[in-house]
């Protein structure tokens, strides 16, 4: 089909999003830009993106609202007229990391609320369009990539709801992808590792120390532009015969060894 493919990206003002959101334009398509409340760092990242050549729309939207959610799918719509990629990036860490035996219930919706509800029908309210579109001619295919995280499948007491948040998304990705792939959507699971990021920021020491002591193969800490490579490489269609994959980005760190 003609025309430059586009692509949201949500959480893509920083981090891992704004790797992605530029090494996915690297890859040929047109990005919406979405934030939740740092306006600046969006306008960095469609700075970074249109140096590629891409077109970039900023959406100011919380994807844990559901409002914002429609709002976002409908602005790229009207402005780009097409929607070919979904990157399901946004989450957030606990604001304070306790205990799992005594996590709140407010700390578990806040992350649940972001990392899971927000994410599931964004891309339920995304894929019902994004059909519409193939049937009609306007996409050739639609991609959905749900950023989840080594924490799927590990276990950290001291940030449980995190931990089950991801663990939840994969098991969302798997649905998406089991219900979309007769529609012509391919779905795929990346699981990043330890990325460096605002995020982890925090933890930089007990990380920096851990990687030294052999915690992962290849002894680094991971980048958002390596996540941004392998959506880039999913975007570009090398991996449409494998809808519903996992695809960890960890440096090794899910090998088990003795």
């Amino acid at each position: 089909m003609s025309g430059t493919p586009c692509a949201i990206v949500t959480g893509s003002s920083r981090g891992i999003g704004r790797g992605i959101a530029v090494e996915t334009a690297k890859a040929g398509y047109d990005i919406v830009v979405n934030y939740a409340g740092n306006e600046a760092a969006a306008r960095e990242t469609q700075k970074l993106v249109e140096e590629q050549g891409k077109r970039a729309e900023i959406v100011q939207a919380d994807i844990a609202d559901e409002a914002d959610r429609k709002r976002l799918v409908d602005e790229a719509l009207a402005r780009f007229g097409r929607l070919d990629l979904l990157v399901n990036n946004a989450g957030v860490a606990p604001k304070v990391r306790a205990d799992w035996l005594d996590m709140s219930m407010e700390s578990y919706r806040y992350v649940m609320d972001t990392n899971l509800t927000g994410p599931l029908f964004l891309t339920q309210y995304a894929a019902n369009k994004m059909i519409s579109l193939k049937r009609s001619g306007v996409i050739d295919a639609g991609r959905i990539i749900f950023v989840t995280s080594v924490s799927a499948y590990t276990s950290s007491t001291n940030r449980g709801e995190y931990c089950l948040s991801k663990a939840a998304l994969s098991m969302t990705a798997k649905l998406f992808a089991d219900r979309l792939a007769g529609e012509g959507i391919w779905v795929f699971e990346l699981q990043p590792g330890i990325i460096a990021t605002d995020m982890t920021s925090v933890v930089k020491e007990k990380y920096d120390q851990l990687i030294g002591d052999g915690l992962t193969p290849q002894p680094r800490w991971g980048t958002p532009e390596d996540v941004g490579k392998a959506v880039s490489a999913l975007a570009q269609g090398y991996f449409d015969f494998s809808t519903g994959s996992i695809i960890e980005i960890g440096g090794g760190f899910g090998i088990r060894r003795l």
